[in-house]
């Protein structure tokens, strides 16, 4: 389990530098940093001061070195956009775009998993066929869409939801949630809604796929012919053998869910990174575009530990095979 975890950990930080190593190469070959902040009309003295100042005069090694320290301590430069500090921008959206990537998440397991259940039991039924009919709107219409026409009929016609924004929010501390207010909630409802209807329909058909393919193994005949429950059957084998790829996909998802709430946070303004990334790009503000880069690439790379740890949880398999591998080094 310890070398496990170590193979893991050596194989992020690897990734972890690679990443690292393409958002310095965004500075180093996307833009001018020095005429961004300095303009067109600014003379050769001033350009070689500011130049010195912010290290470019440094070998590309050295830089890389610095940018990595500064990375590991969220120290990400000056944005050019708003001459703000990044971290504090990140720091300022973060909580937004967790809140909306977490609730969608929820959202999509909380509908999709047992939805999936219920059209690989009832498969011949006339209600799961009209779920997994309709499931194909979730796949096939791009998010965007989803958004438009959510906002058109539940804020434009209907007026009963709002369209942009987040609401009235608390703070509590540096996180600042609109999930202990009302209006916090209203103005969640719809872009949770657009982010989480693919991955609910994801989850839905994986999970359907799974259970039909465990339903035909021969141990759940076997359980059968012991004349054991169909709910013990259905929920205590066969459910339970589908978690594993079905914790695979959930897991990469929710990864997917808060890099590419872009989308969705465009659709709705929705103040989050999403929101600033897309700002980030129109000016090419660099810092920013690199910050985003590294914080989604560690996310995914925490949430793949994860996952891979739960493997451990779901499968007794997996920790009889690593005992087997300790036990003959």
């Amino acid at each position: 389990m310890f070398a496990f975890i170590l193979r893991r950990l050596l194989q992020a930080a690897a990734v972890m530098v690679a990443v690292a190593l393409l958002a310095f190469v965004l500075f180093q070959y996307v833009g001018d940093p020095v005429t961004i902040m300095l303009g067109q009309d600014a003379t050769d003295a001033e350009r070689t001061e500011l130049r010195h100042k912010l290290g470019l005069d440094d070998p590309a090694p050295v830089q890389f070195a610095r940018f990595i320290g500064n990375a590991v301590q969220g120290d990400f430069g000056i944005s050019l956009r708003q001459s703000e500090p990044v971290s504090s921008l990140i720091k300022s959206r973060l909580p937004a775009t967790l809140e909306l990537s977490l609730i969608a998440a929820c959202l999509a397991l909380v509908v999709g998993l047992p939805l999936g259940v219920y059209t690989a039991l009832r498969r011949k039924g006339f209600l799961a066929q009209m779920v997994l009919a309709g499931s194909l709107l979730g796949v096939s219409l791009p998010t965007f869409l989803i958004g438009i026409l959510l906002i058109l009929v539940f804020s434009v016609h209907l007026g009963w939801l709002p369209s942009y924004g987040r609401g009235d929010t608390v703070s509590l501390g540096w996180w600042s949630t609109g999930l202990l207010t009302a209006t916090g909630w209203k103005h969640l409802i719809l872009p949770s809604i657009t982010l989480s209807l693919f991955q609910m329909t994801l989850v839905l058909r994986l999970v359907r796929s799974e259970m039909l393919e465990v339903l035909r193994a021969d141990y759940i005949k076997f359980a059968r012919a012991r004349g054991l429950k169909r709910r013990a059957i259905h929920f205590g084998h066969a459910l339970k053998n589908t978690m594993v790829p079905v914790i695979t996909i959930t897991g990469l998802q929710l990864g997917g869910i808060i890099a590419f709430a872009i989308v969705t946070e465009t659709v709705f303004q929705w103040p989050g990174m999403g929101l600033l990334f897309i700002q980030a790009v129109q000016f090419a503000d660099i810092p920013v575009m690199a910050a985003y880069l590294c914080l989604i690439a560690l996310i995914f790379v925490i949430i793949n530990l994860a996952v891979d740890l739960l493997y451990f949880v779901v499968d007794p398999r997996l920790r009889t095979g690593q005992s087997r591998q300790g036990g003959g080094h």
